[in-house]
């Protein structure tokens, strides 16, 4: 492996925090949706511990929006944890997607650098690493600026949320899907990640045909998850 080859490997607290640094703008508009997600919990009856929690420890704005719509006084568990698992399916194809250089890794720092993925911080970093340069740095101390303002954002909605109740119509439910879409089509362009694509959307498409509601989200990241991990071994080092 040459020097060059193994610096984008690196992973120190100069790029963590250059990775928080350049998340941190994005992340303004994480805390209105974090914000909207407070006052929402707050109106379905959640303590204002629980809620926090929930955004500390979940960390998934689109699974917790979509688990509130089933708290109840009696509380779904098997249904709420199915729906979480679908929604958050995505993260296996971020993981396949990025098995190339987490591969390297030991595997205490590689589901560490995973456990704060997002749309957003993975995006990044698979850009940064299609222009060969370190991208875990901006993976993790990505994740901590997404994940802090998120928190704060919840934490605001739980005291102050009325200004902010409706987000979309003020367009910001546009700003993440745009990012990620520059963020796309500025990424790699190799044979491997054209395949796992086609491969998650066509199977997606598919279970949204023929599969009951929603499965298509985890059909889609199973299916460019194995692909991706089954081509894991792409060379990347020449």
């Amino acid at each position: 492996m040459t020097t060059a080859n193994t610096g984008l490997y690196q992973l120190d607290g100069s790029l963590i925090w250059s990775g928080f640094r350049q998340l941190a703008p994005i992340s303004v508009f994480v805390t209105v949706f974090g914000a909207a997600f407070g006052l929402a919990a707050k109106q379905k009856g959640l303590s204002d511990t629980s809620i926090i929690a929930m955004s500390a420890l979940a960390f998934s704005g689109y699974a917790q929006f979509a688990l509130l719509e089933q708290w109840g006084a009696q509380i779904p568990l098997f249904a709420m944890l199915m729906t979480a698992l679908a929604i958050n399916a995505r993260h296996l194809l971020m993981g396949a997607t990025l098995y190339p250089w987490l591969c390297r890794l030991t595997p205490a720092k590689r589901y560490g650098v995973m456990l704060l993925a997002s749309d957003a911080n993975w995006a990044m970093s698979m850009r940064a690493f299609s222009g060969g340069r370190p991208g875990f740095g901006l993976l993790l101390g990505g994740g901590l600026a997404l994940w802090f303002f998120w928190v704060s954002g919840t934490w605001l909605g739980v005291y102050f949320g009325n200004a902010i109740s409706h987000p979309e119509r003020l367009g910001l439910d546009m700003v993440m899907g745009c990012f990620l879409l520059a963020m796309a089509v500025g990424g790699e362009k190799s044979p491997r990640m054209l395949i796992i694509w086609l491969v998650a959307a066509l199977s997606s498409l598919l279970a949204y045909w023929y599969l009951p509601d929603n499965s298509h989200v985890l059909v889609g990241a199973l299916a460019g998850g194995v692909i991706g991990t089954v081509w894991g071994t792409h060379d990347h080092e020449h």
